[in-house]
């Protein structure tokens, strides 16, 4: 057996190191498990079960345990593999059923595989050549298949779309050569199929970004300089971030990205783990060249390998804590991404205010946030994911959208299912539909979640002029009657409270999920994406705290037939009051593109907000010290 270097870890949520990886690939290969066709496709760390998380104290030994999962390029057989660091040695091996449990994700080198395929085909040529393309002129995009034809369950399909490029400076999505799409067995290296349904014209304006093609006025601008002479209010030591009484620990996994670990305030917790677990991209265009389009970005891509390098005055402002991050190439050797994650806080305007005409009172408190995010970019879209820490104690999330919209060619006024962004060039409609895992703790992991409504109260003898209303409280209390969807019309929130705390009030000790209030999954009830992206079809699911519940749509989405994930954790009916609960809350955005979003979109947003309620015994941020900038006057000057 190779030798490994011991754990050094700190402690038991520590994010994975280089040393670690290399350890832990070792050690599957020691086993006998990689073949020279094998490919690891995720190394990530096994998290322990909360209650051993909360046990431990510094000096306590820490087990280190990952989770690898393998693909065999030669035959489309994947693994899921637990190693013990540790222990040197491999404790879980199981074997995927390619047809009911689904895929690993797709790899960057099947991707690259596609387009010398496709290339080579000579029904794509044919295709490429009656619309007077050179193919070795068309950019090959493959993507996810989704679950469709019973003959393809069991082996490892994309679906490929042509982008025409022109020069190495074109853009391609300008082009896209639609009618046109091919199925590609990656394993195989085969096209399976190409259907050419229609012919459209290629969309010939470029989306260059100079103003001759796209002309703009000009925005004068004055430079904006942010400056801490003092320099930054937080401290971080071994991943553990400290700002104005908030406490976490930054985590970082290839598949969901940025994690914040044992989140507290005032030595309180609030979150114990919260992370964005999945997200879906469903379209709507129901052409035969475009019915199977829906992305899971995380289970189907491992969407946090693609991370940005964030540079400091671009992405980030201020004094700026960045830190690295470390995951497992392809070959399971480890990959530093510097610059992953963004550290740093930001003014946020008026925190409270009163000027008052009794006791001549006029005070004012700046509000202030901290900020944690990463970028990452899926073939055409950015996202942005920044956590939002505030001085009165709220936590935010907000995901940020931008890049370029996903293009066909328009189709005119009688498929109503896209928009005319420029000339010839269509955006068909779509969603983006994110899951937030919010493993809560507030002020210990002994929780229920109430439902609270707005209500209506009718004239009545007790309410004569019919001014009153009030709010319903509505205990979730099994996982059967905790799938809920947002009502804007009562002002719908979700309150997760700790029954066996109080505040000075005699108030169970809470916080409120506050959500946009923006639609669900839109497709029908029937449909595959229904039955594969079946959490986005709730706003709210609350489940029984279970370590093996990871992920909304289940283990391996890849061309899962569906039913993965939350409809099978909750099919127990778990009791949840006064329980470790998990919230698992759908958010995002409907996008019906606009002209504006071309050739690059303006960034849209969403995101949700937790609100301490009860939680503290008045306002938290009496504290905040007045300003001290020049820029305000002040009496104490």
């Amino acid at each position: 057996m190779t030798l490994t270097a011991p754990p050094t870890a700190t402690h038991p949520l520590a994010r994975l190191t280089a040393e670690e990886i290399t350890a832990a690939t070792a050690i599957v290969r020691d086993a006998g498990l990689v073949e020279e066709s094998s490919k690891f496709v995720y190394v990530g760390l096994e998290e322990p079960h909360k209650r051993d998380v909360l046990a431990w104290t510094p000096g306590d030994p820490v087990e280190r345990r990952v989770r690898a999962l393998l693909l065999d390029r030669a035959t489309g057989n994947g693994r899921d593999l637990t190693v013990s660091i540790t222990g040197g040695e491999v404790v879980r091996d199981d074997e995927i059923d390619g047809v009911a449990d689904g895929q690993v994700p797709i790899l960057d080198a099947e991707f690259e595989a596609i387009e010398p395929i496709l290339v080579a085909d000579e029904k794509w040529a044919a295709a490429m050549a009656k619309r007077g393309l050179d193919v070795a002129n068309v950019r090959c995009v493959p993507l996810s298949a989704g679950s469709y034809f019973p003959d393809e369950h069991g082996h490892r399909i994309v679906r490929v779309l042509g982008f025409h490029q022109a020069d190495p400076t074109d853009l391609p999505w300008a082009h896209p050569v639609d009618g046109v799409v091919a199925y590609v067995d990656i394993t195989r290296g085969v096209t399976t199929a190409v259907h050419d349904h229609f012919d459209l014209p290629v969309p010939a304006e470029r989306a260059d970004l100079t103003p001759d093609v796209h002309p703009s006025p000009v925005r004068d601008l004055k430079p904006i300089e942010i400056t801490q002479p003092e320099g930054p209010s937080f401290t971080v030591e071994d991943d553990v971030v400290r700002w104005a009484g908030w406490e976490f620990r930054v985590g970082f996994d290839a598949r969901e990205g940025l994690v914040l670990n044992q989140l507290s305030i005032d030595g309180r917790s609030v979150v114990h783990r919260a992370s964005i677990a999945e997200m879906v991209v469903p379209y709507a265009d129901p052409s035969p060249v475009r019915f199977w389009q829906n992305y899971f970005d995380v289970g189907e891509y491992v969407f946090a390998r693609y991370s940005n390098s964030l540079q400091l005055g671009c992405d980030c402002l201020g004094e700026i804590h960045y830190f690295d991050a470390v995951i497992a190439d392809e070959d399971g050797a480890p990959r530093t991404m510097p610059n992953t994650i963004c550290l740093h806080e930001e003014d946020y305007g008026v925190g409270w205010k009163h000027t008052d005409m009794f006791n001549e009172m006029a005070e004012t408190r700046r509000s202030r946030r901290l900020v944690i995010s990463f970028f990452t970019t899926i073939g055409n879209y950015d996202y942005g994911f920044y956590w939002y820490l505030y001085t009165d104690g709220t936590i935010q999330l907000e995901s940020k959208a931008t890049g370029i919209v996903f293009t066909s060619a328009y189709r005119g006024e009688e498929h109503p299912y896209a928009t005319e962004i420029a000339p010839g060039l269509g955006a068909p409609f779509h969603q983006h539909l994110f899951s937030a895992r919010l493993d809560m703790a507030v002020d210990g992991v002994g929780n229920t979640v109430h439902e609270v409504d707005a209500v209506r109260v009718p004239i009545s003898d007790t309410n004569p002029h019919g001014n009153a209303f009030t709010r319903k409280l509505t205990p979730l209390t099994r996982e059967s009657e905790a799938q809920r969807v947002t009502d804007a019309t009562v002002g719908r929130t979700w309150h997760i409270v700790n029954p066996s705390k109080t505040n000075r009030l005699g108030q169970p000790v809470g916080y409120a999920l506050h959500p946009e209030n923006s639609p669900v999954l839109l497709a029908d009830d029937e449909s595959s994406i229904h039955q594969r992206a079946t959490f986005s079809t709730k706003s709210l699911w609350v489940t029984a705290y279970d370590p093996a519940e990871r992920y909304p749509a289940g283990d391996f989405v890849n061309q899962h037939p569906g039913e993965g994930g939350l409809p099978t954790f909750v099919a127990d009916d778990a009791p949840l009051e006064d329980a470790d609960v998990v919230l698992w809350h759908t958010f995002g955005l409907t996008h019906f593109p606009r002209p504006e979003d071309w050739p690059v979109m303006p960034t849209d947003y969403s995101g949700f907000t937790l609100k301490p309620v009860g939680f503290f015994d008045r306002n938290p941020a009496l504290g905040t010290p007045r300003s001290a900038s020049s820029h305000c006057a002040s009496d104490d000057a």
